[in-house]
């Protein structure tokens, strides 16, 4: 796999062009923090599955032009050249250009909806990561929640979009009490899958089985991060007796996926004190969700990846291996 890798990296330094998919597929591969082509291609492949398979192929090219477009705009703005290389400009264009397919009708006005929006993302993601530098905290992808809320609220002031997709307005009412559990252990594992899936907005178990074989390309305990916290994610939501069809759509579980890899690979070295940190972060991410979920029912806009976001910041902020400060401190 090395040896492969490593012919491809020698053809990229000859070639432009070929130097341009790589970002771009480290960029899809980026939205689960892997800086590897060939994970950026088996995502690719996982969207691909779950957009045909639901008789919506209009996701996957938007995907792509957002990805695309992501790039482009970093290269016109001589973005930080190593940075570039490691696609940490394209997930955030990838994810938006995703989501606006996902929850507006198709249509001219969302292909340009989803090339500003891609663009914008890069020019957010240089800020945030900017503004956060001082504090040594990621961007992660709020740059792709903040400009998709954005272009999500625009919606309902112009006639030429729709959100036919997006989560209905109304009052805070309480949830219906969870039963799934009892549906068998089918039901919990595919919750489980569902979780994973829905990282890339997709309903599907091939597509997260892609996802997981993606992340096991680059990272062994990355795909085992991935796969614990979804466990840990659907077992938390059932127990606090969340809405049944939000857990059994993976829609309680996919923030909860990014915080566990995020936590127990991606920032920080893997073993058992990163372990029970992730699984900490991971059960706060679940309330974070609902939370979240709540909150912006009454503006008719989903919640993203904005929970995995917030519990993130709050868990890497205090460094590598976070201590209770000294009574004299």
């Amino acid at each position: 796999m090395q040896g492969l890798l490593s012919r491809w990296e020698g053809l990229c330094a000859k070639a432009p062009a070929l130097r341009f998919v790589d970002v771009n597929l480290r960029g899809v591969g980026q939205v689960m923090f892997q800086d590897n082509p060939l994970t950026g291609l088996v995502f690719l492949a996982a969207i691909a599955w779950g957009a045909i398979a639901a008789g919506d192929a209009p996701v996957l090219i938007a995907g792509l032009l957002g990805v695309v477009a992501a790039t482009w705009t970093a290269i016109w703005l001589r973005a930080d050249e190593g940075a570039l290389k490691a696609g940490l400009y394209g997930y955030n264009g990838v994810l938006v250009g995703l989501a606006l397919a996902t929850f507006l009708a198709p249509g001219p006005a969302l292909w340009v909806y989803v090339a500003l929006g891609a663009a914008v993302s890069t020019v957010a993601t240089l800020g945030t990561a900017g503004a956060l530098k001082p504090l040594g905290a990621p961007a992660l992808t709020f740059p792709f929640v903040a400009v998709t809320w954005i272009l999500l609220l625009a919606t309902y002031g112009f006639a030429g979009l729709s959100g036919a997709g997006l989560p209905a307005a109304g009052f805070v009412a309480p949830f219906e009490p969870a039963a799934t559990l009892a549906a068998g252990p089918g039901t919990f594992l595919e919750a489980v899958f569902l979780s994973i899936a829905q990282v890339f907005l997709k309903a599907s178990v091939v597509s997260a089985l892609l996802l997981l074989a993606g992340l096991a390309v680059s990272s062994i305990p990355a795909a085992l991060f991935a796969l614990g916290g979804a466990v840990l994610a659907v077992a938390v939501a059932h127990g606090f007796g969340a809405e049944s069809d939000l857990v059994t759509q993976g829609l309680l579980g996919f923030s909860p996926v990014l915080t566990a890899v995020a936590l127990g690979a991606a920032f920080r070295r893997p073993g058992l004190h990163a372990t029970a940190y992730a699984a900490l972060g991971v059960v706060f991410t679940v309330v974070a969700q609902a939370a979240l979920d709540v909150a912006l029912r009454p503006f008719a806009i989903p919640a993203l990846t904005a929970p995995f976001i917030l519990v993130s910041w709050m868990f890497l902020l205090p460094g590598e291996r976070p201590r209770p400060a000294s009574k004299t401190s």
